[in-house]
């Protein structure tokens, strides 16, 4: 079965830090374009981070660059979002996607091109 399973959210003080996973399962995740999505209430999903599977690129939206770091663990099948210095406008549901035709240009900041979604993990940043 194909599936992407996101996990490592929760609840966390401002300044604080999580680390999301996005398991894959029944394809090899090494080979496609990872990206980061989230959703806060009320708003649009917008494109967090993005891990290229084309040149090894990677994508950082303005709001989260220096913040987030996105990594793979090729052998666990398994793409990471390192969140650092959160902060109260991070709250939001956050997933993963895949596809396999592109890299992360022009795509990472759309929902329409992924092949595969999570079900969503949930960030809250309150104090």
């Amino acid at each position: 079965q194909v599936q992407l399973v996101e996990s490592g959210g929760g609840l966390v003080q401002p300044g604080g830090s999580l680390r999301l996973s996005c398991a894959a399962s029944g394809f090899t995740l090494n080979y496609y374009t990872v990206g980061w999505f989230r959703q806060a209430p009320g708003k649009e999903r917008e494109g967090v981070s993005c891990a290229s599977s084309i040149n090894g690129s990677t994508y950082y939206a303005d709001s989260v660059k220096g913040r987030f770091t996105i990594s793979r663990d090729n052998l666990k099948n398994t793409v990471y979002l390192q969140m650092n210095s959160l902060k109260p406008n991070d709250t939001a549901v956050y997933y993963c996607a895949a596809q396999a035709r592109w890299g992360c240009k022009d795509i990472a900041t759309s929902t329409l091109w992924w092949d595969y979604w999570g079900q969503g993990t949930q960030v809250a940043v309150s104090s």
